[in-house]
């Protein structure tokens, strides 16, 4: 029987959306290739237009999109730009979402509530996406939520790296801003040399977003370094009365480390103002010039996220970047 065979090498794009351009550059950078070019604009009733301007057909795209405020405008582009790339007839589809939109509400606390964390990732599913690559998901449980790869990458050592080298002659305490992210927190503490453990106990009206309390903290933290971690920080409110709550119970410095700046109004003046030392985050979002302040200091998330796009491209281990424990 006669056969037609193709040997072909496998093509690599990297397509973005206009929420951070800044990042999804270094990313193209980082991989020595350049973004895709697109064209895409608002009509005057706000609906998107995305379409490529080069042939993605057969090819592995990957798709960039941050989720800064407003948030809705950059998910629904993000929607129409994988189903624009699905129609073009690109081979594979992955979405990168270093902030994963909606990751709060992955859980019904009271009834009748949505869990609209698992609803994003059924919108990327039936907008075309064949696997999902996102950093320091709220909860580890929300890579159940999409049928199909999804690649949970972690923004600690950049984060740890940094910090150990502001506190390598202090003695430093891990603490969690909350029992929810211990775990996390043990990775941190692996990562500086093994200082001990604390929590802030803190309690949350639900009813209300964005109000939690600290109350107190739990753990040995008098005359220590204390650094201060979570996932996202929002308006800033946890977290800056956290700072008051250890710098009351003896902390001798604070320093807070968070991967996702949302800073939300008034979240840089209540950092600004909190006290901690230093404010380390990550660009996983855009933080225009009017919410920096003297405090922050911004590390790249671009390395590891190209690193780990050109693992999956490759069909190597994205688990290998994180010691195995990704």
């Amino acid at each position: 029987m006669d056969e037609i065979r193709l040997s072909t090498e496998k093509t690599m794009v990297i397509a973005s959306g206009r929420a951070h351009p800044e990042l999804a550059e270094e990313i193209a950078k980082e991989l020595g290739t350049e973004l895709l070019p697109m064209s895409a604009y608002d009509f005057a009733n706000g609906e998107m237009y995305v379409r490529s301007a080069e042939s993605v057909r057969g090819k592995d795209v990957f798709l960039l999109q941050s989720h800064p405020a407003p948030l809705n405008n950059w998910l629904m582009e993000q929607l129409i730009m994988i189903d624009s790339m699905k129609r073009a007839s690109a081979k594979r589809i992955t979405v990168v979402s270093p902030f994963y939109p909606y990751s709060r509400q992955d859980k019904k606390g009271r009834g009748r509530e949505p869990i609209s964390a698992r609803l994003v990732a059924d919108l990327y599913k039936a907008s075309g996406a064949d696997r999902i690559m996102s950093v320091d998901l709220h909860t580890a449980q929300i890579q159940g939520f999409f049928d199909g790869p999804v690649d949970h990458l972690f923004a600690v050592p950049p984060l740890a790296d940094h910090i150990r080298a502001q506190v390598a002659d202090d003695e430093v305490t891990v603490v969690s801003p909350d029992t929810g992210r211990v775990r996390v927190a043990e990775q941190w503490a692996e990562r500086l040399g093994g200082a001990p453990l604390a929590f802030v106990h803190k309690t949350r009206d639900v009813t209300q977003p964005n109000k939690a309390e600290s109350k107190q903290v739990v753990g040995q933290i008098e005359g220590r370094t204390c650094v201060l971690i979570d996932d996202m920080i929002d308006t800033g409110g946890t977290i800056s009365g956290a700072v008051k709550v250890l710098k009351d119970a003896g902390a001798k410095d604070v320093i807070i480390a968070a991967t996702h700046p949302i800073f939300s109004e008034p979240a840089a003046e209540r950092l600004a103002d909190s006290g901690a030392r230093e404010v380390v985050v990550t660009n996983t979002l855009p933080i225009p010039e009017e919410k920096r302040f003297e405090q922050l200091t911004v590390l790249s998330i671009a390395p590891i996220l190209a690193t780990a796009i050109r693992e999956v491209f490759t069909d190597g281990s994205v688990t290998s970047l994180f010691d195995g424990n990704a």
